[in-house]
């Protein structure tokens, strides 16, 4: 039988087990949640039962890589990163560190490895170049990988310490995303001749999805009624995304987000579409629409119900917005190249569909004055730190434009301190209002704001 015992606020599962050579020795393993000690408890007790219970005796890297993707990897990581994470482990960690033993890895022994990685050209896969060394990126991805597998190690008691807490990583420069502008987007949107791609940049844009997300919409999660559209209150529920997993990933991991599995294209497929709850409770969220676009979709309705009546049985029915012509789920790749082929017949920008995200966050900020958590809302970002990090920029813009204001309110002479010491009434509310104009003023005299109200005049006018 196993033991809980909680010592200086951590939780650690207490057995007895027979080592190699016979003799009866205690384990203690330690967790940080009492659910997580319960969760082993109940491992450790049911495979004693049966008599299959193996206490770990890992000596190389390779051992406890196999036992961390066992006992860690298989309940701990999403379909996606489960294959992510075995492809560097096969490709990366176990051809060079591999057989190495657990005692002789140090901070030492891994940084020159980084350094080794950085010098290696990069297994060949669909983003990386030809002839591309591994990238900085791929490295700190790696070491991720290696600090927490270390750190399970030491909860198990087969290191002392965790190497990978003490080495210096090699930095990797944040690649700065082109986005489009809105007049550009809108463009894009006029001479686009794909029904389904079209509403797609509307609903990417204007609510800042995710392509999974856009994908995996569903009309149970549309408030289109007249009641919302009268009162300015359509909307959109995100709480479901489309992914193509892995199916060698799916039946490895203990996934119990997925809400639906798609037909298989042949039987000898690798891959499947599935769609699944999101791995973050942040990215569940309500997204307000503009009152065209919720036009948009009903009218997409209309047409999406006729050809369900016209097609009838053949129509595969799973109730998404999106779906092809049959009913099916709208594969990823066929909007990713419906957008490319768009970018290339009508010499529009270089940018990737995940870009119009970024121009919707983008806009929304400017047009909000910085509001971070009301944009925070829309994305679904985990943190406000993710969007300020990445939209630094904008926001800086807004800070310069606090520092013009207080200069012009009271700094030029408005607002100013009499002999008295108090300020004047009249001026400062002349200030306020001088303030409140300077704003206004600010706002229409970007170029991006004028293009975005002439882009939706245009749509409103259609």
């Amino acid at each position: 039988m196993a033991s809980i015992v909680n010592r200086k606020g951590r939780y650690c599962v207490v057995y007895n087990y027979i080592n190699q050579d016979g003799q009866r020795k205690q384990k203690w393993e330690t967790y940080k949640t009492l659910a997580e000690a319960k969760a082993r408890q109940k491992v450790v007790e049911y495979k004693t039962e049966i008599g299959s219970f193996v206490v770990s005796q890992c000596k190389t890297v390779n051992e406890l890589l196999a036992e961390y993707i066992e006992l860690y990897g298989k309940n701990k990581w999403a379909m996606s990163t489960y294959s992510g994470n075995i492809a560097l482990i096969e490709h990366y960690v176990k051809p060079i560190l591999g057989n190495m033993k657990l005692e002789d890895v140090t901070p030492r022994t891994l940084e020159k490895y980084y350094q080794k990685l950085l010098t290696m050209k990069a297994v060949q896969k669909k983003n990386v170049k030809k002839d591309q060394n591994v990238s900085a990126g791929t490295v700190r991805e790696i070491h991720k990988l290696l600090r927490n597998c270390f750190g399970q190690a030491v909860k198990w008691e087969l290191l002392e310490k965790n190497p990978a807490l003490l080495v210096d990583v090699p930095k990797a420069k944040r690649k700065k995303r082109e986005i489009w502008t809105a007049e550009t987007l809108f463009h894009a949107i006029e001479v686009c001749e794909d029904p389904r791609l079209r509403l797609a940049l509307h609903l990417t844009f204007a609510c800042s999805l995710r392509i999974g997300e856009l994908l995996g919409l569903t009309w149970d999660c549309v408030d289109i009624s007249e009641k919302a559209m009268e009162t300015g209150s359509a909307s959109i529920t995100v709480n479901k995304e489309l992914q193509r997993v892995n199916l060698k990933a799916m039946n490895a991991v203990n996934d119990t987000e997925i809400v639906t599995h798609f037909p298989k294209k042949t039987a000898l497929a690798t891959t499947q579409l599935v769609l699944k709850s999101p791995k973050t409770q942040s990215s569940i969220r309500r997204v307000f629409l503009p009152r065209s676009v919720a036009e948009m979709l009903v009218s997409w309705k209309e047409g999406q119900d006729y050809t369900r009546t016209i097609l009838g049985e053949d129509y595969k029915d799973y109730n998404l917005v999106l779906a092809s012509d049959t009913g099916l789920p709208a594969d990823p790749s066929s909007i990713t190249d419906s957008f490319r082929r768009l970018i290339k017949e009508h010499d529009l920008p270089q940018v990737v569909f995940h870009s119009l995200r970024h121009s919707s966050i983008t806009y929304k900020l400017k047009l909000n004055g910085g509001d971070v958590k009301a944009v925070q809302g829309d994305s679904g970002h985990a943190q406000a730190s993710m969007v300020t990090e990445v939209y630094s920029h904008i926001l800086d813009d807004d800070r310069k434009n606090n520092a013009r204001l207080f200069e012009e309110t009271f700094y030029s002479g408005k607002g100013k301190k009499t002999s008295s010491g108090t300020v004047e009434e009249g001026r400062a509310g002349e200030a306020h209002d001088a303030a409140d104009m300077a704003t206004l003023i600010r706002l229409l005299e970007k170029p991006e704001t004028a293009a975005l109200l002439k882009a939706l005049a245009a749509t409103l006018e259609k």
